[in-house]
């Protein structure tokens, strides 16, 4: 029933003549959310279908039934989960009645609180514990962003970068957010106008920081966190934090340190300034040392002057040297957090060692473990382990912590298959990797260590550890097929293309040109990249490098193929397999699925399906992506051929090979031969999903090139089955993205299939 439902959706998209775009701005909905509904992923509310049908000026009234059986039916999409970002709630949260009280009674009243005061003093704590406690009363979504206005050795989040991640949050595709930041404002503020959602932005620089980030009309509660008073803004209720009363002080401390002691509390939150943050330092050091009075731990804490510094001094001092080395070593990680694998080779120490002595500092509250198994430091801390010793030189510590990720990318990179040799130098193997032998455990280090990898990537770069910032801009191409996001790849090959230059490795420098022209081309800039490929093929054959110079050959026959030249495609693809070694298997099987594609394209559909079902019976259960390559030729063979049902058959075959390897790109890829073939069999209402599905897809992706490719063929099929109206709605589609992103080959093809469809 849901799919019934999806087709009578689809059906009155296509009478509107709009695209989603136009359709979900006039219905006031997102366009994720319609792609969902026009897929038969989700479950639209009633009013959503109401509006649907007043825009395609049909009567909504016949729907009902559908609707309300696909809403209560066994196979109803789950709803999408309601968005909870909110870090984990302060345990034994103490004291700040007042201050707790206004800002629960704020939120009924304003739209936006700013909670200021110095470092350390729980303005951060006081937020999340509130908006926890008022998360019932904002159903629609909490969503927390660290702006990361005073963290030491990191570049603050701007306010266009901050409102790229919040709309991601609320499901917006990254190629539906405008580059501008007034844009993204203006589209946030829309987006929050029928929303009732709590957005914690913590701290904050300043109040230019967050003004862009703030609401317009709407239900929303923003909870901003700042070292500093925003004064600044009109309308923002103001919360300012003192250090804590000595009565909430010492609850705080005797609750942390796990029961009073004897001696006298009040010296010791008086070295502790009555900040928060120094409190539970302090108390977590009394509570590991059941031999210490309070009177032990004041004259640890008399050394020193009255300040927060001191607190932490004197913890240090309590540090063994390998426990304290290991402190001032995580103050130079760049990313969000980090393993047990990842610190041990920071330090260049054994896992087990690396693991308890994280473990050791967890225990004294110097690092934080917000999920097992991963680490990361407060602000405070983060700039005391660098104050510790400042004039120690950063460069070997990430040094090592890049060959880890290096280590362990060259791991994920077996596992997914990428053929082409990446010259990467690894200058001191890691004491320990995780165990990336499988498939899906590669995936998910790569998924979860992504943020941490570019954060690295920049710090390699700003640092000048040259070998490893070309090593990780190279690595992190291969997982394009699955996240998309081409510019941002191509924008870390060219910062690092000088650097591969001035490394003097003629393989190195081949393998940056290759990696960059298959960008290219992947953006549709395809001038750009026959130049750059074939920098790297001449590069590649001096070496005497034949699998890459094959490559090179490889990429440029599909450059030819995009720019409709089958047999200039085909002539090269015919060059690739000869270069290329008898022995490499693997790579002159996908050399010769390329090949059957441009043949296929070539019109010479005898030798392509030859080609596709001879290399799909030896790769079909060793290198799928090369099996699904050939399918992907099968079925539009089949479909040139007149035979729809099998081009069906093949083209699912192939969906389901990128589900199973995770390869979202390509999943779109098959999804839209599924769509046509569709079509073509008489069942539009299906193909309408299925398309929908891969424009979806590539929307999040970020891809304008391939998602304008989905919608020519799709449009092609509707105007060859008569559907005149949605052929010419998907050639607008593509004309529009070809035009806004340059896309001048796919210009006029788009444009002759407008003008047939009009």
């Amino acid at each position: 029933m849901r799919d019934e439902l999806a087709g009578q959706l689809s059906q009155l998209r296509d009478l509107t003549g709009r695209s989603l775009r136009e359709l979900a701005r006039d219905i006031d909905a997102s366009s994720s959310s319609l792609s969902r509904y026009f897929s038969g992923q989700a479950v639209p509310p009633w009013p959503t279908v109401v509006a649907l049908c007043k825009a395609a000026g049909r009567d909504p009234r016949p729907l009902r039934e559908i609707w309300e059986r696909a809403k209560e039916g066994p196979q109803t999409a789950p709803a999408a989960p309601v968005r909870n970002d909110l870090p984990h709630d302060v345990t034994a949260f103490t004291g700040r009645r007042a201050e707790l009280d206004a800002l629960l009674g704020a939120a009924r009243t304003t739209q936006v609180v700013a909670i200021d005061g110095m470092g350390g003093v729980g303005k951060s704590a006081l937020a999340v514990h509130a908006a926890h406690l008022l998360t019932a009363e904002f159903p629609d979504g909490q969503f927390y962003l660290d702006l990361h206005g005073f963290t030491p050795g990191r570049e603050r989040v701007e306010p266009a970068e901050a409102l790229r991640v919040l709309l991601s949050a609320l499901g917006l595709p990254l190629g539906r957010i405008p580059e501008g930041l007034a844009e993204r404002a203006a589209l946030w503020r829309s987006e929050l106008a029928t929303r009732r959602a709590i957005v914690l932005l913590d701290n904050a620089a300043d109040a230019d920081h967050v003004r862009d980030l703030l609401p317009g009309a709407g239900q929303i509660f923003v909870v901003i966190t700042s070292r500093r008073r925003m004064v600044e803004l009109d309308g923002v209720q103001p919360i300012s934090l003192d250090v804590l009363p000595s009565e909430d002080a010492a609850q705080l401390f005797v609750e942390s340190a796990g029961g009073a002691r004897p001696g006298d509390v009040n010296e010791v939150l008086r070295r502790c300034g009555n900040l928060p943050l120094a409190i539970r330092v302090a108390a977590a050091r009394l509570r590991h040392r059941p031999a210490w009075t309070l009177d032990t731990l004041v004259e640890r804490l008399r050394e020193g002057e009255l300040a927060v510094s001191d607190v932490f001094e004197m913890s240090l001092r309590q540090l063994d040297p390998a426990q304290r080395r290991m402190f001032r070593l995580l103050g130079l990680v760049p990313g969000e957090d980090i393993d047990a694998y990842a610190a041990a080779a920071l330090a260049g120490i054994p896992l087990a060692n690396a693991r308890s002595l994280l473990e050791d500092l967890v225990d004294v509250h110097l690092v934080q473990e917000p999920s097992a198994g991963r680490y990361r430091m407060h602000d405070l801390l983060r700039q005391a382990a660098r104050a510790d010793d400042p004039t120690a030189d950063p460069a070997p510590a990430i040094s090592r912590l890049a060959d880890y990720y290096l280590s362990c990318m060259l791991a994920v990179r077996e596992q997914i298959r990428i053929l082409i040799p990446l010259p990467t130098t690894v200058s001191q193997p890691p004491p320990s990797l995780p165990d990336l032998c499988d498939h899906d455990a590669a995936i998910k280090w790569l998924d979860t260590e992504w943020d941490n990898l570019m954060a690295m990537f920049a710090l390699t770069v700003q640092l000048g550890v040259d070998t490893a910032a070309v090593g990780l801009a190279q690595l992190a191409t291969m997982a394009h097929a699955r996240r998309g996001g081409s510019e941002l790849l191509r924008k870390g090959l060219d910062v690092t293309l000088p650097v591969a230059e001035r490394l003097g490795d003629r393989r190195v420098l081949a393998s940056h040109k290759y990696l960059l022209g298959s960008l290219l081309l992947r953006m549709g800039r395809l001038d750009e990249a026959m130049s750059e490929l074939e920098d790297g093929r001449v590069l590649m054959a001096a070496e005497g490098d034949a699998v890459g110079e094959a490559m090179c050959l490889f990429q440029q026959g599909e450059v030819q193929g995009e720019l409709a030249d089958a047999e200039g495609a085909v002539q090269l693809l015919e060059r690739a397999v000869a270069v290329v070694p008898p022995h490499e298997v693997a790579v002159r099987a996908r050399l010769r699925a390329s090949l059957s594609h441009a043949l296929r394209s070539h019109g010479d559909y005898a030798a392509a399906r030859e080609i596709a079902a001879d290399v799909l019976e030896t790769t079909r259960e060793t290198d799928r992506q090369t099996a699904r390559m050939c399918l992907d030729v099968l079925s539009q063979a089949a479909l040139d051929l007149g035979d729809a049902q099998t081009a069906l058959d093949l083209a699912e075959q192939a969906v389901d090979i990128n589900r199973e390897t995770h390869h979202a790109f390509f999943e779109a890829i098959s999804l839209a031969d599924v769509a046509v073939a569709l079509l073509h069999l008489g069942r539009p209402e299906e193909a309408a999903a299925r398309q929908a599905e891969a424009v979806a897809i590539l929307e999040l992706a970020a891809e304008p090139d391939r998602l304008a490719r989905v919608h020519l063929p799709y449009a092609e099929a509707c105007l060859a089955t008569g559907n005149r109206d949605t052929a010419a709605r998907h050639f607008q589609e593509a004309l529009e993205l070809a035009t806004a992103h340059g896309l001048d080959y796919l210009a006029p093809e788009a444009r002759s299939g407008l003008s047939r469809a009009s």
